[in-house]
């Protein structure tokens, strides 16, 4: 009988120091390391690049540097990992890294992944065709019987068998490991279209010999929201990754940029107060500071600010904001209020 109730009391305290672990706060571990860890893609421009210093830039990379402000008060409290999408997944489980940034989609089977949980849509795309002009095709409905160029990926062949199929037209695959030897043999005209993400097709065709002869088709097929990857078993640190994002909205939507910073902070307006921490005490509640969204601004800018730097009209890949613009101005994004 004792060794039994022994034996149920050394279960529990296993089951309990496990749970333990897999709940441990997030953000204490980042706070006593004193820096975030992302994980993100090697090279994804306008993402996630590296310039000859070795100086990292792009949306993924301000969104890392945004959370460390949020923690830190201070954006450079922030190291990168170039990962696969795969070794990203292992390393976020295993606690290598604190969040993953790459181009995974969000998904119910990715959701449902273990271990791992997507906690906020920073960033909405789909997958699109670049054409050849000549060919004067003006919609996707158009593109039966194409020969058709991408890099070997799961997802972009479903989402063409899906779109494809439904439509009952048909396509042949011509299929390469390389982005370069893709874009290379549509532009030979071993095919005659390209499709990939939406927002890496315009930095695709202005790298083409005659960007003019060719022209980008205004459909997606396909709904590609991609944002931050957190463990699951972590509330409050998913919290803070989810409002990071949703203070760069709000502070846009209420026309707070990192220009205006400081004039805005003594501006009466009660949700900018709010949001810059000069009313009530938002941010103690998930762990930060006052000033946390104001730290945020500072360092990194509103979701315009990053947006433009990165990836906008002035950028190699020449985005405009389409479903990426506010709700207000007919986007899809939206930061729930600050109160």
């Amino acid at each position: 009988m004792l060794n039994t109730l022994l034996s149920v009391l050394v279960s529990l305290f296993i089951l309990g120091t496990g749970a333990g672990v897999t709940s441990a706060a997030t953000l204490d571990d980042v706070k006593n390391r004193g820096w975030l860890r992302c994980g993100v893609p090697p090279e994804q421009p306008g993402f996630a690049a590296r310039d000859q210093d070795d100086v990292w830039s792009g949306l993924h990379i301000d969104f890392c540097r945004a959370v460390a402000a949020a923690v830190f008060g201070d954006g450079s409290n922030a190291r990168f990992s170039p990962l696969t999408l795969r070794a990203g997944y292992g390393a976020l489980r295993s606690g290598d890294i604190d969040i993953l940034l790459h181009d995974s989609t969000w998904t119910m089977a990715a959701d449902a992944a273990h271990g791992t949980s997507f906690s906020v849509v920073t960033f909405y795309d789909g997958q699109g065709f670049l054409v050849h002009k000549d060919m004067a095709i003006n919609s996707t409905l158009e593109l039966s019987g194409a020969s058709i160029c991408l890099v070997s990926d799961e997802t972009t062949r479903s989402n063409l068998a899906d779109y494809f199929g439904s439509n009952k037209m048909e396509y042949v695959l011509v299929e390469f490991d390389k982005v370069s030897d893709a874009v290379g043999a549509y532009e030979a005209g071993q095919c005659n279209v390209y499709t990939d993400r939406s927002s890496r097709l315009e930095a695709h065709r202005r790298r083409l010999s005659d960007p003019e002869a060719h022209v980008i088709l205004a459909d997606s097929i396909s709904k590609e929201p991609i944002g931050p990857v957190t463990r699951d078993s972590d509330g409050q640190w998913i919290n803070i990754v989810r409002w990071t994002h949703f203070a760069m909205l709000d502070a846009e939507e209420l026309g707070v940029s990192q220009a205006n910073l400081e004039e805005m902070k003594i501006a009466e307006n009660p949700p900018v107060k709010r949001l810059l921490g000069s009313e009530g005490a938002f941010g103690e509640a998930i762990g930060l500071s006052r000033e946390w969204a104001f730290n945020i601004i500072r360092e990194v800018g509103n979701y315009a600010d990053t947006f433009d730097r990165n990836v906008g009209a002035e950028t190699a890949l020449g985005l405009t904001r389409g479903q990426n613009a506010l709700w207000v101005d007919g986007g899809l994004h939206y930061g729930p209020p600050i109160r």
